[in-house]
């Protein structure tokens, strides 16, 4: 058995790598606009911001493997093209959105510096870390999170006992599936399906005497509590940004309205540390996605180091072009990707936790292309061809929320499964 110490220390890894840029300034915001209604907000952020990532790394308790791994019953050419698409978005946006975000928090408010010039140094440091690997950003992670986590709470008590719950109306026409949505932003199903895979091996490394068994009680445990921890942030932040309705602008941003919970709270020297730390942490986020990405391509070219090299510059160039746009750009860019993908990593996901004698192969297969097809009306409609996405597909249940593709995805599930059950040899 493996001591509880261990479960903590999985836990606090696991927790630092899904605390990223968009945990840290989308919640707060989803809030402010949720007024009376912020509780419903973060059930829904919380479904897809919390449990669908934790259920990620439960799959990944199970399976033991890595990204390549969870789509492995589909066919192994489904396997690597999924893994492609998924390192190809994470270098794309939620990489670049790091340089946004400390341009914002960490350099704007102090100088009168240009996006071009930050992401240029920043991702040219991330580059030069990425090629050159060092331990000090796995020292600094572990220093940086508690430091963040500390303020945040401080923020967040200080904001609660501050301020009456006098909440005001919200401005979201369907709070519970907005925030449903909104977590997609967060990047963390993705997230899971990759950093699980990371946590695996680590363990591998640390007690390659340990049974499966006890391998995923670990992990869960420590899922689990990972899960908890993000929950209560999040239910702090939304709170926040709640209660202060009636001291920002209605247009104010997602990184601003951080900042200015900060001053209100800590006053401008809690704001400067927190900018820091926040772009540090930033930074080290992103060179562990550039790196991720890097490593799982050398693995497909035997382990070139060349195809390792040309990734790392093709990635670290991309963070210069997208990253010296703004949060709120970076986000709405990111929707047609995250409605494409979000889906199908979902369906993995609680394919892949499903018991093996409901998750056969067949069901694999047949469930992940409802969903791909039932999921192309909300991409349609997030790429601005909205009218033809309501007009054509609106009798799809839920396809006016976005979930198109949730009920044909069960249905088929249920189905599948009756028949499979019917006849036991199946594929």
């Amino acid at each position: 058995m493996l001591k509880k110490k261990e479960i903590f220390v999985t836990a606090f890894a696991l927790f630092s790598l899904f605390f990223g840029a968009g945990n840290l300034i989308l919640p707060s915001l989803l809030g402010f606009n949720a007024g009376n209604q912020w509780l419903i907000i973060t059930i829904g952020f919380s479904i897809s911001a919390v449990i669908i990532p934790i259920l990620g790394i439960l799959a990944h308790a199970k399976l033991q493997g890595t990204l390549i791994d969870f789509g492995k019953k589909i066919s192994p050419t489904f396997s690597v093209i999924y893994a492609f698409l998924i390192y190809s978005i994470s270098i794309t946006l939620p990489s670049p959105r790091t340089a946004s975000v400390t341009h914002e928090m960490a350099i704007q408010p102090f100088w009168d510096i240009s996006s071009w010039f930050t992401s240029s140094i920043y991702f040219g440091l991330v580059l030069v870390f990425a090629m050159n690997r060092s331990k000090i950003l796995g020292i600094l992670g572990k220093i940086l999170t508690p430091a963040i986590i500390l303020i945040l709470l401080l923020v967040i008590g200080i904001t609660v006992f501050s301020f009456s719950f006098d909440f005001g109306t919200t401005t979201i026409t369907s709070p519970f599936t907005n925030g449903i949505l909104e977590g997609y932003q967060t990047f963390d199903a993705i997230g899971a399906v990759v950093v699980g895979g990371v946590i695996i091996i680590s363990i591998n490394l640390r007690h390659k005497n340990a049974t499966y068994e006890d391998k995923k009680s670990l992990i869960r445990s420590a899922g689990w509590l990972a899960g908890l921890a993000l929950f209560l942030i999040y239910l702090g932040l939304i709170l926040s940004g709640a209660l202060v309705h009636d001291n920002f602008d209605a247009n104010t941003t997602r990184t601003a309205l951080l900042s200015g919970l900060t001053i209100n709270s800590l006053g401008t020297i809690g704001n400067f540390f927190l900018s820091i730390l926040v772009g540090v942490a930033c930074f080290t986020t992103a060179v562990g996605i550039v790196t991720g990405t890097a490593d799982f391509v050398r693995s497909r070219f035997n382990d070139s180091q060349l195809a390792y090299t040309i990734t790392a510059i093709t990635g670290s160039i991309l963070g210069v072009l997208m990253g010296q746009f703004n949060v709120g750009y970076i986000i709405a860019v990111a929707l047609p990707a995250l409605m494409f993908i979000y889906p199908i990593t979902i369906i993995l996901i609680l394919l892949n936790v499903t018991p093996e004698k409901y998750a056969s192969p067949l069901v694999f297969r047949a469930v992940t292309i409802v969903t791909f097809i039932f999921s192309i009306p909300d991409f349609l409609g997030s790429i601005n061809t909205v009218d033809i996405a309501k007009d054509t597909f609106s009798w799809i249940p839920l396809q006016p929320y976005s979930l198109g593709w949730v009920l044909p995805a069960f249905l088929v599930f249920v189905i599948t499964n009756v028949l499979t059950q019917k006849k036991p040899n199946s594929i």
